[in-house]
């Protein structure tokens, strides 16, 4: 548990940059809930509210200060069918169970997973988002929707962005360039799309509400699939973002107080008619790269996005989406992480080839879920192969050429299982056989059988067996599912 001093240093250790960046998050989550609304298949206000509570809520009980939490595309998509199907309630219904299986895997610390999560999934991950937060920006680039002063305003508002910090890094530039494109659009009526063309904002408090379904398992049964679903790859992506906010303010987080964090706000979102969200990769960067860095932020930055939306709304309307996405923009750029196009001839083949896989097929299917499990395992499979190559068995032969001993290294798993029979001469005729692996490591029950059928083997054609060197986790797991020292062993391996 967390000090009561360094969580208070977490809410006003950094209070001015906090809220300076706070600002800039609520601006850019304005456009980002509409779409991801859109994309779910519910009114905005359902994605703006979710925005509001998920970032406020996570201030309190998250694990990664810093980190932007929020209606997503991520859960968006996973949504779209049972809305269609059988509309908002249900959808509200499984946001509050989704928060509930996340708050549980919290409890069951199933936050240690991303330890197996390699740093070519991680930098595959990050290019993945990065590209897709550049490809979701091109809708309000296309020339058939959008006029030439758009491009114009787009590359303006980089050149601020860019350039501003050269004059003073005081204010954060991405909020300076809403603040004067908005000011000029205004002024000089240029035709552009704004904010308020994105979908209405809605103009009252959210209220709490209990979903309006039956309580029946049968409601259970339509919702439960998709909640562990959104449940899954809001985790997935939160821990994901969590480690890249880790590094790049080199501090540490909990990644099973955030797995609870996510479930709490979840929860609690579903109670006042918004959809469940989880960490943003893109606001995250964006907050960190403004100066972000405690639980203020995030507090801020939802409290202001509800302001701005119910009070505020005629004049957030008029924001210019070009100024918006000039951010997403920058986003994109400053996470995308080009040392890795680089480093593809550097690095070991299979890490490149995970790298690859996971961009691949997050961008491809748009779902981050896949692209990681895509990527860990092939990991899995790269790493197996390494490890079975490091395994070898030599022997040696006594003088009279009656006792032979088997001398195993490395480690015996299902990947080193066929080298290690093959090591063996069954044929070979000996007296006693002596089989060492003091300088070995038996994994599963793969590599149990293997030396079971090498012992039984040797037995059947009438030498005598002896292994020796077992440590003691080896001799555990060969003492509970070994059979070669069990009655009736080798008629059992005589009948096969």
């Amino acid at each position: 548990m967390i000090s009561l001093d360094a969580y208070r240093a977490q809410w006003f250790g950094n209070i001015r940059a906090d809220v300076l960046a706070g600002l800039v998050v609520a601006l850019a989550l304005i456009p980002e809930a509409i779409a991801f609304s859109i994309i779910a298949g519910v009114d905005p206000k359902v994605g703006l509210y979710a925005s509001f509570s998920i970032a406020v809520l996570i201030a309190f009980v998250g694990g990664r200060p810093g980190m932007i939490s929020a209606a997503t595309a991520a859960t968006a998509v996973l949504m779209v069918t049972l809305v269609r199907d059988h509309g908002l309630q249900y959808l509200l219904a499984a946001t509050v169970l989704t928060g509930l299986i996340q708050i549980a895997m919290g409890l069951l610390r199933l936050g240690f997973v991303m330890r197996y999560v390699s740093k070519s999934v991680m930098t595959g991950f990050v290019n993945a988002l990065a590209i897709l937060i550049f490809m979701a920006q091109l809708p309000e680039l296309d020339p058939r929707v959008v006029n030439w002063l758009t491009y114009v305003l787009v590359a303006a508002s980089l050149a601020v962005i860019y350039l501003f910090p050269y004059i003073t890094k005081a204010i954060p530039s991405p909020l300076v360039t809403i603040l004067i494109l908005t000011a000029l659009t205004m002024y000089f009526g240029w035709d552009v799309r704004t904010v308020g063309d994105m979908g209405a904002l809605p103009d009252t408090l959210p209220v709490f509400l209990i979903p309006d379904i039956p309580l029946t398992l049968e409601t259970l049964w339509i919702i439960l699939p998709y909640a562990l679903a959104i449940a899954v790859v809001g985790l997935l992506e939160s821990l994901m973002t969590q480690n890249l906010v880790d590094e790049l303010t080199d501090t540490k987080s909990s990644r099973d107080q955030e797995c609870i964090g996510q479930g709490i706000a979840n929860t609690a979102t579903g109670f006042i008619g918004g959809m469940a969200g989880c960490a943003m990769i893109g606001q995250s960067m964006i907050n960190v790269k403004s100066g972000g860095r405690g639980r203020l932020s995030a507090f801020t930055a939802g409290t202001v996005l509800l302001i701005l939306v119910v009070f505020l709304g005629d004049w957030v309307a008029q924001i210019p989406m070009p100024a918006l996405v000039a951010i997403m923009i920058m986003v994109s750029v400053g996470t995308f992480s080009w040392s890795s196009i680089k480093n593809l001839t550097l690095h070991p083949r299979s890490s490149s080839v995970v790298m690859i896989a996971t961009v691949v097929t997050v961008v491809y299917t748009h779902n981050l879920a896949i692209g990681v499990l895509v990527g860990v395992l092939l990991s899995g499979i790269f790493f197996a192969g390494k490890i079975a190559q490091l395994f070898k068995v030599t022997s040696t032969i006594s003088k009279d050429g009656r006792v032979r001993t088997y001398i195993v290294e490395g480690q015996l798993f299902y990947g080193s299982v066929e080298d290690f029979m093959n090591a063996f001469d069954f044929k070979e005729a000996l007296d006693r056989v002596v089989i060492d692996v003091s300088l070995a490591h038996i994994w599963d029950i793969s590599s149990v059988q293997a030396l079971d059928m090498a012992v039984l083997k040797f037995r059947r054609d009438g030498a005598e067996v002896e292994i020796v060197g077992m440590n003691a986790a080896t001799e555990t797991i060969v003492d509970k599912l070994g059979t070669h020292d069990k009655p009736g062993a080798i008629d059992k391996l005589m009948a096969h």
